[in-house]
Parts: structure tokens; C-alpha cells; sequence
């Protein structure tokens, strides 16, 4: 009995053992796949920064400055280069750029460039903007989740009351742009020419009009994820100003900004029980990126600060998440990057403590400045919607 005894332990032991083995293995395997995932993205990523870099070197032939598009400025040239718009969302203005020989060809060169900004859709600028078609072109990891931009306006509801005819559009671009109106300084790129420009400002409600466009996927994607839909709204409009170009240096991409390898990770996975990448042709398709952005605030709400007992408290520290992470978040209550053991302290306290605490402690100005801006901004889409 007692030699059949140590038999049965004895292949239970060589089964635990063989097991173990083969766990041990799955998970090198798993980590080896983990790394691999890695370097792909990571490459991916590289092989963008070069065609950016290139890009802007081909632009500095022509530029003392070749800017590129901003979370607040989306920037478009011309095919040969020589002429830019820049829509700043923040500042509520369009710049007009040209090098030109001489005034006639920079009127017409300035006027092309106002009526494309302010009549081209999301999808078509995708389409046809001359960065973009090259960033197309680079191969992008397997696991790398992609989509079409769809076709939202940029600047034709916030300039024209309907559809723009040829007729109506034709008026307002003269009305913009003409020889009197344009400032000429020599150009230190291009021999015998002048860089030509003229700045134009936006209608005072241009951020009110530009929000209507994502109120219905406001409403659906806050109301799924059980937030206040003035906060998405007050998010959006901060690290964005409802520019659907925006792009950071991180870099985030998007109305939400959007970071691919952290909260992108994240909300996929929460959202689809997938571990995978985006890229950020699929952030800037608004619907995306308000959903992904959604999702990491529910993240944030519902896990990171669940212990988190006030929901006005949790509110104003998930909002400093946001934009620093909950680890910055806890820190500025325990000087410990730790939520578990900030959350009872912070428990302790009234919401306006909380809040306070934030304004006082969070290590960077960044985050302070920022949960400021978003409560703020949250009381106005509350009024403003009804929300």
C-alpha cells in the first residue's frame, strides 16, 4: 500500500513538474512575442520619425522654419512646397504662406490654399496631403490595428452657415485674400522671391461650432462608459482644441491625444480583449479616438482610482490622470508613487481639499494647469449642452 502510495505522489510530482515546465515555456514564448511586438512597433515608429525628419529637410530648402502640424496647429502644403496654411485651433486663426516671384502669383497661390482649408473634410485631407501618402507607405507591424479616417468637416460648418457653392466660397476668399491685405519679407531660401502672407481670423464661436461636430459621438461613448459627457468634451477641447490633426511630440495623435504604446494599449485591450497596437491613421478617425479616450477615462475612473471613495474627488484626480498618470497622482498625496496607499489618505478628505491638494502638489505645473483648465471647461459644456 505504502510503495503504490509513493508511486501516485511520485507521478503526481513528475506531472507537477512536467507542467510546470511547460508553463515555464509558454511564458518565454509569450515574453519572446511580447518583445518581438516591441521591436516591430518600435521600428515602425522609427521608420515614421525618419519620414517626418525627411520630410521637414525638404521642406527647410524652401522654409526657415518647416513647421509641421502641432496638437493645436494643423499645418497642409502645397504639392511643390512652397505654400502652407496653418489653422491654429487655440488661437483662432489661419495663417497663409507662399513664396512667390511676385504679387499676382501670390494672390492666386494664397487664395488656392484658403479655399482648400476651409472646404476640405478629414478623409479627403488624409487622402491627399503629401506627408501622409508617404507615411502610407511604410509597412506597418501585423499587429498593428489600422482604419480609414472617416469624413468629418474641419472648417467649412464653422465658416458657412450650409454646403458652400463655388459662387459663395469664390466671395469669401476674395474677401480674405488680396494684394493690399498681404505682407511680403525677401526670402532667404529662394533667389528672386518674397514669402507672401496674410493672417486671417476665425469666427469667435469656431470652438463652439467645431464641438458640434462630435456631439453625437460625445454623447454615445460617455454614455457608455458612465462619464459625465462635459468631461469628454472639457479633455477634448484641452489637449486639443478640437484640432483633428493634432499630433505631440511623444508623440499622441488625435482629438484625445492618444498615446499608441500606453492608454492606445490599454483601451484596445478593455475594448476588444485584444493585446494590440494602433496606428494613428486609426486615432485620427474621430469616432476612434473619442471611443479610445473614453475608454481610458473610464480606466482611470473605474480601476486605477476605484478605491477612490467621493466621485467628485475621484473626478478631479482622475481628470490630473489624465494628463500626468495615476502613479503622479498618488504621489502628490504620500510623496509615493503608490494609489493604494494614497487612496485612504485622499478618502479623508473633502473633494475641494482634494482639489486643492492637486493644485499644490502635483510635481509638475503641467498637470495643475491642466486639471484647472478641464474643471473650468467642464462648468461651460455643461451650460453650454446641458449635459
Amino acid at each position: 500500500m505504502i510503495k503504490k502510495g509513493v508511486l501516485f505522489l511520485s507521478i503526481c510530482i513528475s506531472l507537477f513538474a512536467s507542467e510546470n515546465n511547460d508553463f515555464k515555456s509558454e511564458m518565454k514564448e509569450f515574453a519572446k512575442y511580447k518583445q518581438s511586438q516591441e521591436d516591430q512597433f518600435k521600428a515602425y515608429q522609427k521608420a515614421q520619425m525618419r519620414a517626418f525628419e525627411d520630410y521637414k529637410k525638404e521642406l527647410g530648402v524652401f522654409w526657415d522654419e518647416p513647421k509641421l502640424s502641432t496638437k493645436d496647429s494643423w499645418l497642409s502644403y502645397s504639392d511643390d512646397k512652397k505654400t502652407r496654411s496653418d489653422v491654429n485651433f487655440e488661437k483662432n486663426t489661419i495663417t497663409l504662406e507662399t513664396i512667390a516671384t511676385s504679387e499676382d502669383e501670390a494672390n492666386i497661390n494664397l487664395q488656392v490654399a484658403l479655399a482648400k482649408a476651409v472646404t476640405v473634410d478629414t478623409k479627403t485631407l488624409q487622402e491627399i496631403d503629401p506627408l501622409e501618402k508617404r507615411l502610407s507607405k511604410i509597412k506597418k507591424p501585423f499587429d498593428v490595428e489600422d482604419s480609414d479616417v472617416d469624413k468629418k468637416p474641419i472648417l467649412s460648418t464653422v465658416i458657412f452657415d450650409k454646403e458652400p457653392t463655388k459662387e459663395s466660397l469664390k466671395t469669401y476668399v476674395k474677401n480674405k485674400v488680396s494684394i493690399p491685405k498681404m505682407v511680403a519679407i525677401e526670402s532667404n531660401k529662394i533667389e528672386e522671391s518674397k514669402v507672401y502672407s496674410i493672417a486671417i481670423k476665425l469666427p469667435d464661436d469656431t470652438m463652439i461650432k467645431r464641438s458640434k461636430i462630435y456631439l453625437d459621438d460625445v454623447k454615445k461613448y460617455a454614455k457608455k462608459e458612465g462619464l459625465p459627457k462635459a468631461l469628454v468634451f472639457a479633455i477634448m477641447h484641452s489637449e486639443s482644441s478640437f484640432n483633428p490633426r493634432a499630433r505631440s511630440h511623444i508623440p499622441a495623435y488625435g482629438l484625445m491625444q492618444i498615446v499608441p504604446q500606453t492608454a492606445g494599449r490599454d483601451t484596445y485591450k478593455y475594448l476588444y480583449k485584444k493585446d494590440k497596437l494602433v496606428s494613428s491613421k486609426y486615432l485620427y478617425n474621430s469616432k476612434n479616438n473619442i471611443q479610445m479616450g473614453s475608454a481610458y477615462l473610464h480606466i482611470l475612473y473605474y480601476r486605477y482610482l476605484r478605491k477612490i471613495k467621493h466621485p467628485t474627488s475621484r473626478l478631479y484626480c482622475a481628470i490630473a490622470a489624465y494628463n500626468t498618470g495615476s502613479s503622479n497622482v498618488a504621489y502628490a498625496f504620500i510623496k509615493r508613487n503608490n494609489m493604494q496607499m494614497a487612496a485612504p489618505i485622499i478618502n479623508k478628505l473633502t473633494p475641494k481639499q482634494v482639489y486643492g491638494k492637486l493644485i499644490r502638489d502635483l510635481k509638475y505645473d503641467e498637470p495643475k494647469n491642466y486639471l484647472k483648465k478641464v474643471s473650468k471647461r467642464m462648468d461651460t459644456y455643461t451650460k453650454m449642452y446641458g449635459l
